[in-house]
């Protein structure tokens, strides 16, 4: 499905959003840290997804991506088909809504936007917000992944580190980073990689909204990431990686992937190797 097709831009403003809020083809998903936040107001018509469904909670990395079949309950509870035009946004800049558009790429459902700011973003703009739950209305819907290339797992990670051309970038805080806090076995980051902090890309003066494209791109160049690469970009969990994989697809970075494994994983582990 072509951008042209499609009901909306990747990235879409709040104005432009309330222009369609009813059409029958538009499912707009609130994906929320603070579950209060819903509750408290959310767009219109919109429908609340637990975030801990993204993931698979189960073993040492409980933030892998759930099973083809447990991604079909999740969608087809959320009422997705294939004509449906995906919107999601959260309440702290993307970070769980950026992982639930990764999840639709994965499955190959591309009719998807971010709401730019995400609630913070709707009620600066003044638009209306309801405190009526909607329900979805369930679906059938089969997910399989047809995208494997936008995710990533450690053994090829590993293999490919310092391969030209492929880049990873952390999302972590500078802390993380450079292993001065953390609660896994090890800490530090993986060799090569390069650090922004994923709030880094938010504008703290426009209700985090993605910050200006061209001075991303050149602090990101800076960092020795450019559009053409392979950028594989990574956090604790893919939360945080899940809003800069976001941005990446927004500044054209057509081969950004996400690793859902993520420092929960590499950083617990005897035989990765890590930097500091």
């Amino acid at each position: 499905m072509s951008s042209e097709e499609n009901l909306l831009p990747l990235i879409v403003e709040p104005e432009q959003l309330a222009e369609h809020l009813d059409d029958p083809q538009l499912l707009i998903v609130d994906v929320p840290l603070r579950s209060e936040s819903y509750e408290e107001g959310h767009v219109p018509g919109a429908v609340f997804l637990d975030f801990r469904r993204l993931m698979c909670g189960e073993g040492e990395v409980p933030n892998e991506v759930p099973s083809p079949e447990a991604l079909s309950r999740l969608l087809s509870s959320l009422g997705l088909t294939r004509d449906t035009h995906v919107v999601a946004y959260d309440d702290e800049g993307g970070g769980w809504a950026g992982r639930l558009l990764w999840t639709l790429e994965l499955v190959g459902h591309t009719r998807y936007s971010y709401l730019n700011g995400g609630i913070h973003a709707w009620r600066q703009a003044g638009q209306p917000v309801s405190h009526e739950p909607s329900a979805a209305t369930p679906s059938e819907y089969e997910a399989e992944v047809l995208h494997p290339e936008v995710a990533i797992d450690r053994l090829e990670l590993q293999e490919r580190l310092g391969e030209k051309g492929f880049a990873v970038w952390d999302a972590r805080s500078p802390a993380e980073y450079r292993g001065e806090k953390g609660e896994n076995k090890q800490l530090g980051h993986i060799p090569g990689a390069v650090n922004m902090e994923w709030t880094e890309a938010m504008d703290k003066e426009r209700a985090l909204r993605i910050r200006d494209y061209a001075e991303l791109i050149t602090e990101l160049e800076a960092l020795g990431l450019t559009p053409d690469m392979e950028v594989v970009t990574h956090c604790q969990s893919h939360h945080r990686s899940g809003f800069t994989w976001l941005v990446g697809k927004a500044l054209g970075f057509e081969k950004i992937r996400g690793y859902a494994g993520s420092w929960k994983e590499w950083g617990n582990r005897d035989d990765t190797p890590i930097e500091k």
